[in-house]
């Protein structure tokens, strides 16, 4: 690993470590680049949780640090409390368990489980915006 792929994979874990909700996608909450990157940010918006995003597009050197870090090989990437969640499937099945909210620390009596929302979705809490910082 050369210094630059250290002091990347250095920041990401910085980052993950920042913030108490933090979604890898690709694109960004309000233009994400493919379908399950759309999914996971619906199912946190349906939720009003506030998370932070880092769009993974922009250096390929970003997905590969950040998969080597998580060992998970696709994105999107959920992590909460500095932990993985998972990618796009885990969320989902986690949202319509109610288990998602739960993990998040939101009131689930608030918000009954339900089928997981796809591509359309209300705009619940808006996401906090970081800035990509990893290139």
């Amino acid at each position: 690993m050369n210094e630059t792929e250290n002091t990347l994979r250095e920041t990401i874990a910085g980052a993950i470590k920042d913030h108490d909700v933090l979604l890898f996608m690709k694109g960004t909450p309000e233009q994400p680049q493919c379908g399950f990157s759309a999914r996971t940010v619906a199912a946190l918006e349906s939720l009003g949780a506030p998370f932070a995003a880092i769009d993974v597009l922009p250096d390929p050197r970003i997905r590969q640090e950040l998969s080597a870090l998580s060992n998970w090989p696709t994105v999107p990437q959920l992590f909460v409390g500095g932990e993985l969640v998972g990618g796009c499937d885990i969320v989902t099945e986690m949202f319509e368990s109610g288990e998602l909210a739960h993990a998040l620390g939101l009131d689930a009596a608030a918000e009954a489980p339900g089928d997981a929302p796809g591509g359309e979705f209300e705009q619940g809490a808006p996401p906090i915006q970081i800035e990509n910082r990893l290139a």
